[in-house]
């Protein structure tokens, strides 16, 4: 399968990421970047974007480009660091920056801002199984 629509495939599979409104914007081998919005039921008790939110968003572009290479590849590990507050409105970009591919694992930094603001910086492990992406 075509490297740059598997993370096309695993969006239109995607109930969760769907519903936040996830914008695929680039994908390539090995690199993804996703866009959404947030909207006021994403907002917590402080008015603010709960931290699940830009977690989310983070997390589909980890595993949109951890898919790429074109093997179902799946989360082990993440963390993340809230940087910014985010509020109603706010358009957010997730973007894979680094990655590292060995046999079995994949290491992914992503970086979430807002314009050209890093409000996120997360953090990713996935394990690389042997089964292909089919069209």
């Amino acid at each position: 399968m075509n490297p740059s629509a598997i993370p096309h495939k695993m969006l239109s599979l995607d109930a969760f990421s769907t519903w936040l409104g996830i914008e695929i914007l680039e994908c390539k081998i090995g690199h993804c970047k996703v866009g959404m919005t947030i909207r006021k039921e994403m907002l917590n008790s402080m008015n603010k974007a709960h931290g699940g939110i830009s977690y989310s968003l983070a997390d589909t572009a980890f595993g949109f480009a951890a898919n790429t290479h074109g093997k179902y590849a799946v989360s082990i590990e993440t963390s993340i660091n809230h940087i910014e507050a985010l509020n109603e409105g706010d358009y957010l970009v997730a973007e894979s920056v680094i990655e590292k591919v060995n046999h079995k694992l994949g290491f992914n930094i992503i970086e979430v801002k807002r314009g050209e603001e890093l409000v996120a910086l997360f953090k990713g492990v996935v394990y690389r199984t042997n089964k292909d992406w089919e069209e």
